[in-house]
């Protein structure tokens, strides 16, 4: 019995996991309270919770998709940021409303994403509308349910 209890084979670290084989981005000063209030936003909704994936913060609709994403200068960009998806047509009307606060992400951005500027006095009711409206887009059925109206 002693030996197929050693040979039991450890579980894979799961996707997002703070195993990453990704680096965490270290945060500047300034950016760390920017950071908390997004933070906040993202974990005052129903089962959302934070892992480190790609080296970023990153919150998810419970053990579903992600919502959110922390751009720590991503590849050398001059912002802090968040990305979040968003439904047909959204980024659209957000880049064409305010080209400075809002941008097309890299990787993600032809799926609809839009990057979210943080840095520059942002507009926090409207960050935490998109969190939100993201958060809807991408939770279950079960998890929007939970939403209080």
């Amino acid at each position: 019995m002693a030996a197929k209890k050693s040979a039991r084979k450890k579980a894979a670290p799961k996707v997002g996991s703070t195993t990453s084989t990704h680096p965490v981005r270290a945060l500047a000063k300034p950016d760390s309270a920017l950071v908390t209030r997004l933070r906040e936003i993202c974990l005052a909704l129903p089962q959302a919770n934070e892992r480190i994936s790609h080296g970023e913060p990153t919150w998810f609709a419970g053990k579903g998709k992600v919502f959110a994403m922390l751009d720590n200068h991503h590849h050398g960009s001059e912002h802090l940021g968040v990305w979040l998806p968003q439904p047909r047509g959204v980024q659209e009307c957000l880049l064409a409303a305010d080209p400075k606060q809002f941008f097309r992400p890299p990787y993600v951005g032809p799926s609809g994403w839009v990057g979210v500027v943080l840095d520059t006095r942002p507009d926090w009711k409207r960050v935490a509308q998109l969190v939100h409206e993201s958060y809807v887009f991408v939770a279950s059925a079960k998890l929007r349910a939970l939403l209080t109206p």
